[in-house]
């Protein structure tokens, strides 16, 4: 089947610097995502095809937004995670992160089949890719408002995503250039068994590697299939996680696709975010919709609905 890729009407270049974190909200037909540097989290709406709502912090880096079913929102400022009303004005602390690297910040992050919001951490990134390495961790957020670490020593915390099954979860650290595979435990929200499900230097059969750039945000379709962002890539990879294999590649007119989610009435358009930060001219002149918000349709396949933070 043949697909489409475009920039979304009215997101065009939107991003002043990293575009991040996009989650498609199935109950208002709206899409939400973030600008990481400039701290703004930016709402979409489907139907009018029009920016609805902006709201930006001083409070450092904003990395991720989910909507909370009692009302408002999670978002991240820093090492904190916060929740933010529903008025779009009004924040209040959630919890924090253990004090970690010289300028660890959190990264990204989603809620589990149950509610519970899992957000990573990484270190210091004067250069994208380039950071104090091991600094990160990835914390669980439970519906009580507790937050306890399950993984340590990541360097840049990435995409999260779990199986229709309920029974994995799967998760990425760009850095090793890895996507792992826990036992989750639904019930209780625990994972173990970690173990790798796909190796970016493992899943070419020829070439280089390096070409596919380092793994970013990620999503899950209906059939189990996983949608991997491709920093620096200039692509969005569909991998079978069973086997670790490349199914389907779609170029994208950006060398620094940062993550993808699945939205829209049938669920079946891939949205992609991209980083506009240290751009230099020559990557414009290549890339000039850099910065911007792309849908890719066409694909014949949907995506799972995303799950709202239920504390």
């Amino acid at each position: 089947m043949s697909y489409k890729v475009e920039v979304v009407p009215g997101l065009e270049k939107v991003a002043k610097t990293v575009g991040e974190g996009p989650h498609w909200d199935d109950a208002s037909q709206t899409l939400m995502f973030v600008d990481i540097m400039e701290g703004t989290i930016i709402w979409w709406d489907y139907k009018t095809g029009a920016i609805v709502n902006r709201y930006k912090t001083d409070e450092g880096p904003v990395t991720l937004v989910v909507p909370r079913r009692s009302g408002g929102y999670v978002i991240s400022t820093g090492r904190k995670l916060n929740h933010l009303q529903a008025d779009r004005t009004t924040v209040t602390p959630l919890a924090e992160e253990v004090d970690q690297g010289t300028q660890n910040r959190f990264n990204d992050g989603k809620c589990d089949p149950k509610g519970r919001l899992w957000a990573g951490t990484m270190g210091h990134e004067p250069v994208p890719t380039q950071l104090e390495l091991e600094m990160g961790s990835l914390y669980r957020l439970d519906l009580e408002g507790q937050l306890t670490k399950w993984v340590e020593k990541v360097s840049i915390s990435n995409g999260l995503a779990w199986d229709l099954e309920k029974s994995t979860m799967y998760y990425i650290d760009s850095i090793p250039k890895v996507v792992y595979a826990f036992d989750y435990d639904n019930k209780t929200g625990d994972i173990s068994n970690r173990r790798t499900a796909i190796d970016y230097s493992k899943c070419l059969e020829s070439g280089d590697p390096k070409e596919l750039g380092v793994p970013d945000g990620m999503c899950i379709d209906t059939e189990g299939k996983l949608w991997v962002a491709c920093f620096f890539g200039a692509r969005v990879i569909r991998f079978d996680p069973q086997t670790g294999k490349m199914l389907q590649t779609i170029p994208i007119p950006a060398a620094r696709v940062t993550s993808c989610c699945f939205g829209g009435p049938n669920m079946d358009i891939l949205y992609v975010t991209c980083s506009a930060f240290q751009v230099d001219e020559n990557e414009w002149k290549k890339y000039p919709s850099t910065g911007s918000v792309f849908q890719v349709t066409g694909l014949g396949v949907k995506g799972c609905t995303a799950n709202v933070y239920e504390g």
